[in-house]
């Protein structure tokens, strides 16, 4: 149990001048370092984190959190079981959706597409498409009119733009007089979206559910039902609620299946940088231990009559645990608050410093996502602070040992 006179020569020793200035050297550098540490890993998750909630809301902007499907013949009474999905736990919004792969096609330029059937009255519950259009609206779609809203990069590969036309062609047939032809009919661009994913802005076209059933001849079926709910990560145990509720013949899936192997690798590389940044922080916990080492020698006599005046060698060792742990606190507290200042300010910084340097660090050319996000998180915060901590504390105990082994006799024999 740490006494007061522990604590209050340990404390002395740490902020009181000294005269072996190369000890509160070390000592300022290994409080700098672990500052230094803390930051950067701070910094490193918050920009990790803003990359991966960026990521996960353009790709669920456009992947619903839950599809309920229904064979390759499709859904038939959807109306129904909309209304019977909407009463789930978490569900917030239902929509139906025709899906095919199709060809577009405009003055010899040809592009194969996604094609999705929507309703534009019940699209806004379950994407947010709706707030990435550069050109038109999602309510341009109108049944019977066959209009089409293309992804940015699509409609630069064909050379179109709102107003123009293209020819969607069906890999159904049908059957004339000449033979077999492919399905064909043409659409007139009415708006043009962009994700800034290019699964989605170079391969995905949207078409009005009416217009989309005709072509591809579902009558008054549909391919299924895209569901957001209110928590995502609650889709994998809605889905399975599905599974066990929905009669035979229904296929559920979530995103966490369609994308999990994605965001699984983002996880792990922000395991991975954690485990390596977590090296600065320990460099300066060594760093620490040397400072300790040589503030033990110096403090030989001192020791030594401590041990005289009846300290056991254990209440030595609490002495320097004290010391080693208050640098380790003070540097832990001034890289969090570092930390979170940057992490919270780094969307203006780096504009300013790439600025000040006439470079793009994240060029818009290259890069989907040329701004650097930051999503801060508290929890992050703590860990990294506690994994400070019991390092530095670490760090204290060989020295702290070292110091109770001192023999009085031995450091005051040269006195």
């Amino acid at each position: 149990m740490f006494r007061p006179a522990e604590i209050f020569i340990g404390l002395r020793y740490t902020v009181a001048r000294r005269s072996n200035h190369f000890i509160s050297f070390n000592s300022l550098i290994s409080m700098l370092g672990i500052a230094i540490g803390v930051t950067a890993l701070i910094t490193v998750l918050s920009v990790m984190n803003g990359f991966e909630k960026e990521l996960r809301e353009r790709i669920l902007g456009v992947v619903s959190h839950v599809t309920v499907l229904h064979g390759p013949e499709g859904l038939p009474d959807w109306q129904a079981m909309r209304t019977r999905l909407q009463q789930y736990p978490h569900v917030q919004g239902a929509a139906p959706y025709i899906h095919r792969q199709a060809m577009l096609s405009q003055a010899g330029n040809v592009s194969g597409s996604q094609i999705r059937g929507i309703d534009p009255s019940f699209e806004h519950q379950v994407s947010s498409l709706h707030e990435h259009m550069l050109d038109g609206q999602i309510e341009s779609l109108q049944s019977g009119e066959f209009g089409i809203i293309l992804g940015s990069e699509l409609a630069y590969s064909l050379g179109v733009s709102r107003g123009d036309s293209v020819m969607l062609v069906s890999p159904q047939t049908s059957i004339t007089a000449v033979g077999i032809l492919p399905r064909l009919r043409r659409f007139t661009v009415v708006g043009i979206f962009e994700i800034d994913m290019r699964e989605y802005d170079s391969g995905l076209a949207l078409i009005h559910i009416d217009d989309a059933a005709r072509l591809f001849r579902m009558a008054d079926h549909v391919s299924g039902i895209r569901l957001k709910l209110d928590d995502l990560y609650s889709a994998p145990m809605l889905s399975d609620e599905l599974v066990d509720s929905l009669p035979f013949g229904y296929q559920v899936g979530d995103w966490t299946r369609q994308h999990g192997n994605f965001f699984r690798a983002v996880q792990m590389e922000k395991t991975v940088m954690f485990a390596i940044l977590i090296l600065i922080i320990a460099v300066a916990a060594f760093n620490l231990v040397s400072t300790l080492v040589i503030m033990v020698a110096d403090k030989q006599s001192d020791i030594a009559i401590l041990r005289t005046m009846g300290f056991s060698p254990g209440r030595v060792m609490r002495i320097f645990v004290v010391q080693g742990f208050v640098i380790g606190v003070i540097g832990t507290m001034l890289g969090v608050l570092g930390g979170i200042g940057l992490a919270q300010n780094i969307d203006t910084l780096v504009p300013a410093l790439e600025k000040l340097l006439g470079m793009r660090f994240l060029s818009p050319d290259v890069y989907y996502i040329s701004e650097l996000p930051s999503d801060m998180r508290w929890s992050d915060i703590q860990k990294i602070a506690s994994w400070a901590l019991i390092l530095s504390l670490l760090a204290t105990l060989y020295p702290a040992w070292r110091a109770a082994r001192i023999q009085p006799a031995a450091a005051l024999r040269y006195e």
